[in-house]
C-alpha cells in the first residue's frame, strides 16, 4: 500500500490511524498541500480530486478518508473500525461524519486561505471562524455520545472504531487553534482513551517523516 498524506491534514491523519490499528505497513508518500503540491505535477495527475489522502492498493487508487477507512474494513475486517451489528454501525458512522461532514469542511485548508486571501479576513477573525464551528460541532458531538450506554472507553463501546479515528485528529488542530474544550467530558475522555494507544501515538504528526515545526 501507498498512502499520499500531508503530517497536519486531519483526513489523512485519520487514515494513518486506521491502518495501525489494522498492523498494515505502506509507504508514506508526502504532498505538501500548504505549498500547493497537490494541485500541479505527479500528483495531480493521478488524483481525480486532487486532495489527500489517497491511498494505492494491488493498483487502485481510493480518495476521500471515510471510503478509505470503509474499504479497510471490508479487505482487512479485523480488527473492526465498524461494529457488527447495524445500529452499532449507524451510530458509530453518524458520529463520524459528525466531524468529517460538519466540523472539517468548513475548516480544512483551502477554505481558511480562501477567507485570508480571496474576503481579506485577517488571523483574528480567521481563527474566531475555525473555533467557533469546532465548538459547535463538538458540542453536538458530546450530546451524541452523551445518548450512547456509559461507561464506554472510546466513542462507542470499548474498542477504538472509526469514530475514535476522526475524532483524534479533530482535537489535535483543535488543540491547535486554541479551541474551547471544556465542558466535553466523553468527548476528552474518548480521546484521552485514544492516545494511550500506540497505533495513535504513532499516526501524531510529529511523528511523520514529512513533519516541520
Amino acid at each position: 500500500m501507498k498512502l499520499y498524506n500531508y503530517f497536519r491534514s486531519s483526513a489523512s491523519y485519520r487514515v494513518r490511524i486506521a491502518l495501525n490499528l489494522k498492523g498494515l505497513p505502506y509507504d508514506y508518500i508526502p504532498v505538501h498541500i500548504a505549498r500547493g503540491d497537490h494541485l500541479t505535477g505527479p500528483f495531480a495527475a493521478i488524483s481525480a480530486d486532487m486532495l489527500v489522502p489517497m491511498l494505492e492498493d494491488d493498483g487502485e487508487r481510493f480518495s476521500q478518508s471515510m471510503a478509505i477507512m470503509e474499504y479497510l474494513d471490508e479487505t482487512q475486517p479485523e480488527p473492526p473500525l465498524l461494529p457488527r451489528d447495524p445500529v452499532g454501525r449507524a451510530r458509530v458512522r453518524a458520529l463520524s461524519e459528525s466531524i468529517a461532514c460538519e466540523i472539517h469542511p468548513v475548516n480544512n485548508l483551502r477554505v481558511l486561505k480562501y477567507l485570508v486571501r480571496e474576503l481579506k479576513l485577517d488571523d483574528l477573525a480567521k481563527n474566531a471562524w475555525y473555533r467557533h464551528w469546532v465548538r459547535v460541532g463538538l458540542e453536538a458531538f458530546e450530546r451524541q455520545l452523551a445518548q450512547s450506554p456509559a461507561g464506554s472507553s472510546y466513542c462507542y463501546g470499548d474498542t477504538p472504531t472509526m469514530a475514535d479515528c476522526c475524532l483524534v485528529p479533530q482535537i489535535f488542530n483543535a488543540q491547535r487553534f486554541d479551541c474551547d474544550l471544556n465542558g466535553l467530558p466523553r468527548t476528552m475522555a474518548a480521546y484521552e482513551t485514544c492516545m494511550q494507544l500506540d497505533a495513535f501515538r504513532r499516526a501524531q504528526p510529529s511523528s511523520c517523516p514529512d513533519a516541520e515545526a
